[in-house]
């Protein structure tokens, strides 16, 4: 074992867990779970069978991931912040065939106690604020804050707010690494 687990922590025999992870307090990870290294799930954590997550990963206090939900590398996951995987539950129908896949590319940022509703992709590098409800797709870099979630700015990799409008076109150095951000037709790029 290559990896550091709390003594109250379940880890199902066939999970997949990368070195240099850290499982904490009353954590649980499923057999089917796949997880890069260097990971981070804090206490009270929950896993699926079904999840993919990649290196970096950091998945704070409360936070169950799903059936069904990718994080790719770098993604942070706030405190008591929520995915789902059937978007009309109801206790007496049985829809576990039609859990929808959720898609969190890398470095994404979700805050705490914001909602992730089933079906959608969060772009690179997006930071979705805390307590913020995510029915739709988020554009890469993007700042979506509110209930239902708006796109309120655009986010530099390092992880500060750019100074640059919502929509149209222009350019802006990040102040904290010289990075340049091009926003061209409402989609913002790196150069």
């Amino acid at each position: 074992m290559n990896y550091q687990i709390h003594e109250t922590a379940i880890v199902d025999d066939g999970a997949q867990i990368g070195s240099g992870c850290r499982i904490w307090h009353w954590a649980h990870i499923c057999s089917g779970a796949v997880i890069g290294k260097d990971c981070s799930f804090g206490q009270n954590v929950f896993v699926g069978n079904k999840v993919i997550i990649g290196d970096n990963v950091k998945v704070q206090n409360n936070v169950s991931v799903y059936d069904n939900v990718i994080l790719e590398n770098d993604v942070f996951c706030g405190p008591s912040m929520v995915f789902t995987n059937v978007y009309n539950p109801r206790s007496a129908i049985t829809r576990k065939n039609e859990y929808q896949n959720t898609l969190v590319k890398q470095g994404a940022t979700l805050g705490a106690n914001c909602t992730i509703v089933c079906g959608v992709t969060i772009g690179r590098y997006a930071f979705v604020g805390a307590g913020a409800v995510i029915k739709k797709d988020v554009p890469d870099y993007a700042l979506v804050v509110g209930v239902p979630g708006k796109q309120v700015g655009w986010m530099s990799e390092f992880g500060e707010q750019l100074d640059i409008p919502v929509t149209g076109k222009g350019a802006v150095t990040c102040s904290h690494t010289g990075s340049v951000y091009k926003l061209t037709k409402g989609i913002l790029e790196k150069k």
